[in-house]
């Protein structure tokens, strides 16, 4: 005969209940030393939602999240739920985490283009908020398709097209949204200052270009200057060594003569149509180099060394950089052959040294102490012309 289960709203269930639940520790309680951790393991009490959410370790949460979510809702349903939580992400001013939900919300793709223009200007604001200004744009670009008259969209985009430096084309968006609502202010504002900014950038590109006619003016006249002076250059640019006279060699060097050295100069002319040059002193026994920024082509290499070594550099420990003790020196094209310059020179002469090239616009010599071992050693093997 089967036996009868005891009705479970009896007084008899009941008591059974009560008395195994009496027998039997509670095990889901909360422990008193992590308290705050168990509550916020509750989406109630929860202070920050994880970033991915594991069904095993949130159940509760991804019960949650199903709800919210249920596939079972229509798109445009689905689409606006994403729209609210990435609003509430923006208020929260989380803005990459309002990029990613209103992204989740037009991959919806619902047939409403009113909610889908929604969700692309406010995902171009979390952009903008980001500093994401060409993707902000593009996302007005894409409201603005499904709703042209989507004002917010066109304000956005102007502000973008601010920070864009884009002050024509913010100017025309202005514009555009001024035939929507005429009486906007921030569109009357933003074109005010849109329009002043597009004049000024107009302004300044007419000084650049007269700057530049200028500049290359100049430039021409130097480079006549060093044609007339019989001075060969070479460019490293080039890859090859050519003579001042090629047109190719030429555009490079008016290239180079509008921009200084890299150590903080540039060749120039006095009103006489005399040339300084920046020159560099290289001391290869101790990988040490001096720059003159403004070496006058009459004045003499002794003059320069007497002011470089009037006192003894840190790196000479041992004292012998003298100026009387110096030998300069120039390599030729080939890097082969040494000429040995007099230091009472001038530097024009050794410019127009038929084995000098001036590489970079920069002379260069090397400078050592002629009785050094170093020296001899540097020089040994090496043919050693004078330079009279």
């Amino acid at each position: 005969m089967e036996q009868k289960q005891p009705d479970p709203t009896s007084d008899d269930a009941m008591d059974s209940f009560l008395e195994k639940f009496r027998s039997q520790p509670y095990r889901g309680g909360f422990r008193e030393d992590k308290w705050e951790e168990e509550f916020d393991k509750i989406p109630l009490f929860m202070k920050k939602a994880p970033s991915e959410i594991d069904p095993k370790e949130n159940p509760d949460l991804a019960c949650l999240q199903s709800i919210i979510f249920d596939e079972e809702r229509s798109l445009e349903e689905q689409a606006k739920t994403y729209k609210d939580e990435g609003n509430d992400y923006f208020k929260e001013k989380d803005y990459k985490k309002a990029v990613v939900s209103y992204t989740e919300g037009l991959k919806k793709k619902c047939a409403d283009p009113d909610l889908n223009a929604v969700l692309y200007t406010n995902r171009a604001a979390a952009h903008f908020y980001l500093g994401n200004f060409r993707s902000a744009l593009n996302d007005v670009v894409a409201a603005r398709k499904l709703k042209p008259s989507h004002l917010k969209a066109v304000i956005r985009g102007v502000l973008c097209h601010l920070e864009l430096k884009n002050f024509t084309e913010a100017v025309n968006w202005c514009d555009e949204g001024l035939q929507i609502d005429p009486e906007e202010k921030k569109l009357l504002e933003m074109r005010v200052k849109a329009d002043k900014l597009k004049r000024t950038e107009q302004r300044d590109m007419r000084k650049a270009k007269v700057q530049e006619k200028k500049e290359q003016s100049k430039n021409e006249a130097l480079l006549q200057i060093i044609k007339e002076r019989g001075i060969r250059l070479a460019s490293e640019a080039a890859g090859e060594e050519e003579d001042s006279d090629s047109d190719d060699l030429g555009e490079l060097l008016l290239d180079g003569l509008s921009s200084e050295n890299p150590y903080g100069a540039r060749l120039s002319a006095d009103d006489n149509g005399r040339l300084s040059w920046p020159v560099l002193f290289l001391y290869p026994e101790y990988a040490q180099s001096d720059f003159i920024s403004a070496f006058h082509e009459d004045s003499r290499f002794i003059d320069h060394l007497m002011v470089m070594f009037g006192e003894t550099p840190s790196w000479d420990l041992e004292q012998k950089y003298r100026p009387d003790k110096l030998e300069v020196y120039f390599e030729d094209p080939d890097g082969t052959d040494l000429y040995r310059v007099p230091p009472q020179s001038a530097l024009l002469p050794v410019l127009q040294h038929p084995r000098y090239r001036v590489k970079a616009l920069t002379p260069a010599f090397l400078v050592c102490v002629g009785s050094s071992p170093f020296c001899k050693n540097y020089l040994k093997g090496r043919k050693v012309c004078q330079v009279k």
